[in-house]
């Protein structure tokens, strides 16, 4: 299953809709934009933290854990902030996140204010479901740095992972790297 469909079946796109006063087609086409420099800026981190995956694993418990990705489902108001510190650690300035918001835009034509509204909340989910996931696989000896490092492409070697594999293949097709191309391509029209 990718990241998308993850997104789709646990709700967190219908409550990101309702919130932000968008149609649920609007939430997704900024969803699918948004996922793969969220993905990828996960890969960065745990590329640049001590110990890896398990590094970002315990830097997803300390931001909230699982209860980040329950926080977007419940149906009191998502504390965005949470999403904020998610994008500060892995993007590392605003800056980032007014490219990753821009380059979405011209993908999309969403409007990049829009867009920045949007990116904690997938932040949110994308590092809840990590978290929650990980820790539920934690009793088949598999744990936290495994399950991301499965997500992310490559075990517990962070050094490893040279992509993000099923997570970004976003047509379902088993080939992530026509979507990433298909990406490339409209950002650069």
């Amino acid at each position: 299953m990718n990241m998308m469909d993850v997104l789709q079946q646990a709700g967190g796109l219908e409550r990101m809709a309702s919130e932000l006063g968008v149609s649920k087609s609007v939430a997704e086409t900024g969803t699918a934009a948004l996922l793969p420099p969220i993905l990828g800026g996960f890969k960065k981190t745990a590329q640049a933290r001590s110990g890896g995956i398990d590094g970002l694993g315990r830097l997803l418990d300390q931001l909230g854990g699982g209860g980040l990705f329950d926080s977007v489902a419940d149906p009191q108001p998502t504390p965005v902030a949470k999403g904020d510190a998610v994008l500060g650690q892995i993007f590392g300035s605003k800056v980032v996140s007014r490219t990753v918001a821009a380059g979405a835009e011209q993908q999309t034509g969403i409007s990049s204010e829009l867009l920045k509204q949007m990116l904690p909340y997938v932040a949110m989910i994308v590092s809840g479901y990590m978290a929650k996931q990980g820790g539920e696989s934690a009793g088949n000896g598999g744990g936290l740095g495994g399950l991301i490092g499965g997500l992310l492409g490559g075990g517990n070697d962070a050094s490893s992972a040279d992509g993000i594999g099923s997570l970004l293949d976003l047509n379902g097709d088993g080939n992530a790297l026509d979507d990433m191309i298909g990406m490339a391509g409209k950002l650069i029209r």
